[in-house]
């Protein structure tokens, strides 16, 4: 495939990831704040190198995005050699509640590229991980 359009899939991740910013917003997080919370939820402590492995992050901007989260008591980090981030009793409380705004989220976006879209993009994402 020549030229693939990335300022167009750029721009369609941007969309997507305003509608879920949107729906999370009266939670006060932010999509990619929910997806740290969660993935730290199902996994459990991670240094924050591993936690930015898992989620395809880069290291600064997850940095960033845990330091609003730890002070809103969401996380913990622990300092040690490689500092330890662990989900708090708060922060899987503000999953729990935000959980059907992410859902909703996912049911907007599906909805707006039909199922063969959502399909396709589960397969770019995949194969963008693999």
């Amino acid at each position: 495939m020549r030229g693939l359009p990335l300022p167009r899939l750029a721009a369609g991740a941007r969309r997507i990831t305003r509608t879920f910013d949107r729906e999370l917003r009266p939670y006060r997080l932010r999509a990619t704040q929910f997806t740290v919370l969660v993935m730290l939820s199902l996994r459990g402590d991670m240094t924050i190198g591993q936690l930015a492995e898992a989620l395809s992050a880069e290291r600064t901007t997850l940095t960033r995005n845990l330091a609003l989260i730890e002070d809103a008591a969401w996380v913990k980090i622990r300092p040690a050699r490689s500092r330890v981030v662990a989900v708090t009793d708060k922060g899987r409380a503000v999953v729990a509640k935000a959980f059907p705004a992410w859902r909703k989220s996912q049911d907007i976006t599906a909805a707006a590229i039909g199922s063969d879209g959502a399909s396709a993009l589960r397969r770019l994402a995949s194969a963008a991980l693999s």
